[in-house]
């Protein structure tokens, strides 16, 4: 996602944070649930268990008691009826009968003795038979045609008889699934809740950040004065903007110390050499002979020469410094640079060299034009007196997005490797070079200004190659930076 200013689109960070905060969250309440979930499946089971053990005793103890007659079966089966009625939230079946419960007396041999319960009871006995149930706790049993397990406890009689008591999971399991859907609906509302919280919080927090960091990003492209805003809360946020604000005072109070330091040197030194250049002019104009003449000419140009590398040495400071200052304005770089090949192409053509502007049209930028014509002068200067004789200089303009290209190429031998890499530092020139090595530094530092780049290069086919990209001027429209598009005439 970018704008049409060419800059990627800022992603909150609120989404990130907010989702990151609610997994944790969701996860650990999930754990939290997990374990609340397990003891209440345990406590229902050592409830039911206990039901279990005890029904199953007082079942043998009244079978023990009652006589082997015909009244036997109907006795303990009375007993049995009225254990299952003491299961609370018994769900019956479709014809009335209940399967919740069942109760079922084998004798020595195995065989069916007494049965209470839905069905035969053949099934369940085989189950009970396949899992041989111990006496001294309940077990767990499947019985075919039965989507639910039971529980079964059971007691041995003296007569080598066997009683099971069997009880229904299926109301521990519904009592379960309920309980899992309510925590579900209640946890997804409290994990959505959360996040909403959380992003609300999050978002509102990072939005003054993001202010701060569009302020912060303004200061020094325009002036000093700027400052952040703060807020009259009193958090993190707040204490970021009252030390930015107290940084930048002292970055601007380290500035204008800067700025005053750069101009007394200049005025202090400035002065002199205006002062020894004009005595030298009133001394060559009262000069008759040449050959008196020439060394008051050669130390004019002396003078020259270091005033140029003054004021270029103080610029480049400054700019490295970050506080070179400019007075912008829209410059159409089409036609600045048609009349400054018209102001050089005499020269040009005296030393034997060719230049060619390819153009794809108008293009505006916003620049200081006292800054833009002295760094186009110190390319045109460096072609001038490095470029040999009877070459060509290529120099192209367009556009790009939201930047404007300019490129110089030449012909001829191009940089010394091992100038190319520091070819924009300070003080480094060629071999052949008599200057002082502040051409391109300068054109660096400009570029470099109003939030540009340049680029040098050998060309495959022989020659230098400068690439300078500044950006476009722009104009705000509808809170949308779009580029200045010029008209031709």
């Amino acid at each position: 996602m970018s704008s049409k200013t060419g800059k990627p689109a800022m992603r909150s960070a609120a989404w990130r944070i907010s989702l990151w905060a609610t997994l944790a969250f969701a996860f650990g309440t999930m754990v939290v649930f997990a374990f609340l979930h397990g003891f209440v499946a345990s406590d229902i089971q050592r409830r039911s268990d206990a039901w279990l053990s005890g029904e199953v005793e007082v079942l043998g103890d009244v079978a023990e008691r009652t006589p082997k007659n015909a009244l036997y079966d109907a006795v303990v089966g009375e007993v049995a009826e009225l254990a299952e009625r003491e299961v609370p939230n018994k769900p019956a079946t479709a014809n009335g009968s209940d399967d919740a419960v069942f109760f079922l007396q084998s004798g020595g041999d195995g065989a069916l003795k007494l049965w209470v319960g839905a069905g035969n009871g053949e099934a369940h006995l085989q189950a009970i038979r396949a899992k041989n149930i111990p006496e001294d706790r309940p077990t767990d049993i499947t019985v075919p045609g039965f989507a639910v397990p039971f529980r079964v406890a059971s007691i041995r009689m003296d007569d080598g008889s066997q009683i099971y008591l069997g009880l229904s999971e299926r109301d521990e399991q519904r009592v379960l699934w309920s309980l899992r859907l309510r925590f579900l609906v209640l946890w997804l509302l409290i994990v959505l809740l959360g996040f909403g919280i959380v992003f609300l919080t999050t978002h509102r927090m990072l939005s003054h950040v993001r202010r701060i960091t569009e302020a912060a990003s303004q200061i020094g492209h325009s002036d000093l004065d700027a400052r952040v805003p703060t807020t009259k809360r009193n958090d993190e946020v707040s204490h970021l903007a009252l030390t930015l604000n107290r940084m930048l005072d002292r970055i601007e109070s380290s500035m204008h110390q800067l700025h005053t330091i750069t101009d007394s040197l200049a005025h202090d030194l400035r002065s002199p050499l205006t002062a020894i250049r004009g005595k030298l002019e009133m001394s060559l104009s009262t000069i008759t002979e040449n050959e008196q003449a020439e060394p008051v000419v050669s130390a004019i140009d002396e003078l020259d020469r270091l005033t140029d590398f003054l004021n270029k040495s103080l610029d480049v400071a400054e700019a490295k410094a970050d506080a070179l200052r400019l007075t912008r304005s829209v410059v159409e770089l089409d036609d600045l640079l048609r009349v400054m090949i018209d102001l050089y192409e005499p020269s040009m053509s005296e030393n034997g060299l060719r230049v060619r502007l390819q153009s794809r049209g108008p293009v505006s930028i916003l620049v200081d034009s006292a800054l833009l014509h002295r760094m186009i002068a110190n390319l045109l200067d460096n072609e001038l007196k490095h470029l040999p004789a009877n070459r060509n200089l290529t120099i192209e303009l367009h556009s790009e997005g939201s930047s404007a290209i300019l490129t110089l190429e030449d012909d001829g031998p191009g940089f010394d490797p091992e100038v190319l890499l520091h070819v924009f530092e300070g003080r480094v020139k060629g071999k052949t070079s008599d200057g002082h090595g502040l051409g391109l530094a300068f054109v660096d530092a400009v570029a470099r200004a109003h939030g540009g780049t340049v680029a040098a290069s050998n060309r495959k086919e022989g020659g230098a190659r400068i690439a300078i990209k500044l950006p476009l001027a722009m104009e705000q429209s509808s809170h949308i930076m779009v580029p200045v598009v010029s008209k031709s005439n």
